[in-house]
């Protein structure tokens, strides 16, 4: 694997990840009449992921996501010395997306920040007001599902070729379960990136949605390697 090329494939998949998705937030959601809605979202998130997967996925593996990242390692599939640029590869992808949303929603009259502009919250900043364990234990085992999906249609004995939907479609599950609870994250680069140009309260409680990701994508990895070992 050809290192640049595969943190440049990171660092672009992850800011189409944020412009597909939370684009689809910021700029349909709640659109006059034609609104996408929660539905919507849910689809958006988990077509970037699949188009990219598909697109990208041959050079860096479309992780598009420390958390993936980190639970590919945990998984025994991915080298812990790749973990860091990668990261930081996903972070800065994920920012430079969520900046062109900024500049072409600050293009409408009225916009404002206080939106949210899709950014991941808890209690006063959850959708539906779910207090700080509930989106916890949902960002948790969200992120290990999604983990367990990632991990399972891509392993050797999976169907080869469609790897990229089936995980993408997991995502959209994911979103359509947990956007009223947290927003959904299951993603920490997706989370940093809204948080920085929401600032306040987001980047305080930005910990959450990184803690909770890591720890749901490393209990899958390790329970990926008992399911998936050989007797």
């Amino acid at each position: 694997m050809n290192q640049t090329k595969a943190l440049m494939a990171e660092f672009l998949g992850t800011a189409w990840l944020v412009l597909g998705g939370c684009g689809s937030a910021v700029l349909a959601a709640a659109f006059p009449n034609v609104g996408i809605g929660l539905l919507g979202v849910s689809l958006a998130f988990g077509l970037t992921v699949v188009t990219i997967a598909y697109a990208l996925g041959p050079i860096s593996g479309a992780h598009l996501n420390p958390a993936v990242s980190v639970g590919l390692w945990a998984a025994g599939k991915f080298p812990g010395s790749s973990l860091p640029g990668y990261i930081i590869a996903q972070v800065l992808g994920a920012i430079a997306g969520a900046g062109i949303l900024f500049l072409v929603a600050s293009g409408q009259d009225g916009f404002s920040l206080a939106g949210g502009f899709a950014a991941n919250g808890y209690g006063e900043h959850s959708p539906g007001k779910y207090n700080m364990s509930a989106a916890l234990v949902c960002e948790i085992v969200m992120t290990f599902f999604f983990l367990l999906i990632i991990l399972g249609a891509t392993a050797k004995r999976a169907s080869a070729g469609f790897g990229g939907l089936a995980i993408g479609l997991g995502l959209t599950l994911i979103h359509l379960i947990s956007i009223p609870v947290t927003n959904t994250s299951v993603n920490p680069a997706r989370s940093t990136s809204q948080a920085i140009f929401v600032g306040d309260w987001a980047m305080g409680q930005l910990w959450l949605f990184w803690v909770a990701p890591i720890v749901g994508a490393i209990l899958a990895g390790l329970v990926y390697k008992y399911i998936f070992r050989e007797e």
